[in-house]
């Protein structure tokens, strides 16, 4: 760990300058208590750093919860190990990518299973709840649910250091959540230019606590990111029945973990009850599972948290870009991409080349600089991949 400031904390030792000033001027803002924790794939983002842990008094920046509300991770152990599987891996590929909608704008057009209608009845209930009606951002919400989304998304089936197979994916709260978050960034924005604050960076704008805004603002996130959570556990629950399908015998969930990276909670920290925003990370609090994934080629962890108080009680969320996606694209090669994803049945398209693992830190080395925030307790290698376009 690396103090650079009384106020900002660094655990990355892969930092690139622009994106160390970046964090270090959401470190400086007024109502940060006690510091910014950066975790060690931080990497360049909209107003706030990718990979930083915020704590806040009195306030919240939208943008540092990030666009995409409640993006994390899944994963669920079977009871199946690498012997049990039938050789053609592209079967069940295809039948994921046929069960699970992919890429944006993708959705699915008809409820066919009962605990999608259950998940669905459950998210409205919460809006009502909370006075909110989500369509007023997507009228086609519902369809959103069980939905993958593109980017860095996926789907995979991995092994364990035991042979053990896991089913493993990364989503969020998709296009409905997308929009909640762009529209409370732009009030952020417009409440700071009603008071006359001067910000540093327009997409540092904030909202202040006991104020109508802040209030609508919590309200919607906290649906936001349970919508986040469900679609996770719909697509699971799809992706487990076509393994069922596929191997022929039902799957026991013999652990299962479901959390977040892009997200707000009220925790205390040093004293306070602050807001607290990770924006590509995930808690890590004493004995607390968590995922940490790799690039679509490289390993990923299963992890639990060792609660280090001076990162926030936080952790990595996976192996953060190095890349621009343009940047990929310049760079590598369809072969390239093959050569990386050897061992591994995906679906081979020039689509993936921003994706490559190359485009990304050295996991090895995210892991190696969170030491002291996780111990590793499965690290996992993956035999299928799906991904959006």
């Amino acid at each position: 760990m690396e103090q650079i400031t009384k106020r900002f904390m660094n655990w990355a030792s892969i930092l690139e300058d622009n994106t160390r000033a970046q964090a270090q001027t959401t470190s400086e803002m007024p109502f940060i208590h006690p510091h910014l924790a950066l975790m060690p794939d931080a990497h360049l983002g909209k107003g706030a750093t990718v990979g930083s842990v915020i704590p806040t008094l009195g306030a919240i920046i939208p943008a540092a919860v990030g666009v995409d509300i409640g993006c994390g991770m899944i994963a669920v152990r079977t009871q199946y190990a690498a012997g049990h599987l039938p050789g053609d891996r592209r079967t069940l590929r295809e039948s994921i990518e046929a069960a699970v909608p992919l890429s944006a704008g993708k959705y699915n057009r008809a409820v066919t299973r009962e605990h999608t209608r259950e998940r669905l009845d459950t998210l409205t209930a919460q809006a009502e709840e909370l006075g909110f009606d989500p369509g007023t951002y997507a009228a086609n919400w519902e369809l959103q649910l069980g939905t993958l989304g593109s980017g860095n998304h996926f789907i995979e089936v991995s092994l364990d250091e035991d042979d053990r197979v896991w089913l493993f994916l990364h989503s969020g709260s998709r296009g409905v959540g997308n929009k909640i978050a762009q529209h409370h960034i732009k009030v952020a924005q417009d409440y700071c230019a009603r008071h006359s604050v001067t910000l540093p960076d327009r997409d540092l704008a904030y909202l202040v606590e006991a104020t109508a805004e802040f209030d609508r603002y919590v309200t919607e996130l906290a649906w936001a990111q349970r919508f986040a959570y469900e679609n996770r556990a719909e697509m699971m629950d799809r992706v487990a029945t076509c393994f069922e399908d596929w191997i022929g015998s039902p799957v026991v969930r013999e652990q299962e973990v479901n959390c977040h990276h892009n997200y707000t909670l009220r925790e205390n920290h040093f004293g306070k009850d602050v807001w607290l925003s990770r924006k590509g990370a995930i808690s890590a609090r004493e004995g607390e599972w968590g995922l940490i994934p790799g690039s679509m080629g490289t390993r990923s962890y299963v992890v639990q948290g060792k609660g280090n108080r001076l990162a926030l009680c936080s952790a990595p969320h996976g192996a953060g870009r190095e890349l621009s996606r343009t940047a990929a694209r310049k760079k590598f090669t369809r072969d390239q991409l093959r050569e990386a994803m050897t061992g591994i049945e995906y679906r081979d398209t020039d689509a993936f080349l921003d994706e490559i693992p190359a485009a990304y830190k050295d996991i090895d080395v995210v892991m190696e600089d969170a030491a002291d925030l996780v111990e590793i307790r499965h690290t996992l290698r993956q035999i299928v991949n799906v991904k959006g376009d």
